[in-house]
């Protein structure tokens, strides 16, 4: 289910295109808005363009999703930091036909993946198994760790994530919808309200028939999942977010196929008993061996 790039240096160099202040974009030479707006600081022009039709999300796409050549790119400010990646929230707008008119616009979360200086990047093998790296050399670049090993990582983290959201918005479950990705840059559906991000999961207060209702959301969702043969692989109350009343679940590089990694089970059972664990401490009833077995169940259907 994940597609991993095969790279080369001219591949990671292009990587760091993110956090470069701006690109220049294809455009028409009759839009004038584009001619004649420029990019101010902490802005970019819209990096829609510059991707392929494959780093771009499925199809029929949103109708919020803003794709206009002359839409540029505003950093609003970080709304995660991890040791892995940084979450931020940017505004994709196209200007107004007239100077200081509004057009259309779209908050986005950027999820961008740590360089090679910050050696906190990391993740287990044990998620790696059974997925297959096209280039050799690649392969064994990674698993030296060297600085250019690093980058390949980060960028396969990239778009090992933007393929699960993609796959896993084709299956119809609750993920934000993925809107791109470019070298180790992720954007995605920013889940909130105005410029503040829902809550996670183990941040929420809820009544009894609350917690059965994003109890029964979560299920769904595992259901939908291992229907397809996957398993989140580290869920939990952290990667879980609750908006509107709607679970939607985050953090998806790891995703893993049951039947090709060897631990793919062994990380179901734990997506169990995470959740499982939280719900029985909110004083929910929930069993995580019964609910693993519902899922085993799902898989050989």
């Amino acid at each position: 289910m994940h597609i991993t790039p095969s790279l080369d240096e001219s591949a990671v160099v292009r990587s760091h295109a993110a956090s470069r202040p701006f690109t220049t974009p294809r455009f028409d030479a009759g839009d004038l808005a584009f001619q004649l707006t420029e990019p101010g600081e902490d802005q970019r022009w819209s990096t829609w363009p510059a991707t392929t039709p494959s780093e771009r999300g499925p199809m029929p796409r949103p109708d919020w999703l803003v794709t206009d050549a002359a839409a540029i790119d505003t950093e609003l400010g970080v709304v995660k930091t991890g040791k892995e990646a940084d979450v931020n929230l940017i505004e994709r707008a196209v200007p107004g036909a007239e100077p200081g008119t509004p057009g259309q616009s779209v908050l986005l979360a950027a999820k961008r993946y740590r360089g090679s200086e910050h050696s906190q990047f990391h993740r287990s093998n044990i998620y790696t198994e059974g997925r297959g790296t096209r280039r050799s050399r690649d392969a064994r670049a990674v698993a030296k760790s060297s600085t250019f090993g690093r980058e390949v990582a980060r960028v396969q983290w990239a778009y090992a994530e933007f393929e699960a959201l993609k796959r896993l918005t084709e299956l119809g479950a609750s993920v934000p919808y993925p809107v791109q990705v470019g070298g180790t840059e992720v954007l995605m559906e920013f889940i909130g309200d105005g410029r503040v991000a829902a809550p996670r999961l183990a941040q929420v207060r809820a009544t009894p028939g609350e917690l059965r209702e994003l109890f029964q959301q979560i299920v769904e969702f595992t259901r939908t999942l291992a229907r397809s043969g996957l398993a989140h692989g580290d869920l939990s109350p952290y990667n879980l977010l609750v908006h509107d009343g709607r679970v939607v679940a985050i953090d998806l590089p790891q995703v893993v196929d049951l039947v090709s990694n060897p631990q793919g089970f062994d990380l179901l059972h734990r997506d169990c008993v995470n959740v499982c664990d939280w719900f029985s401490r909110q004083r929910l009833e929930c069993d995580a061996d019964e609910l693993f077995s519902e899922l085993i169940a799902e898989v050989y259907r």
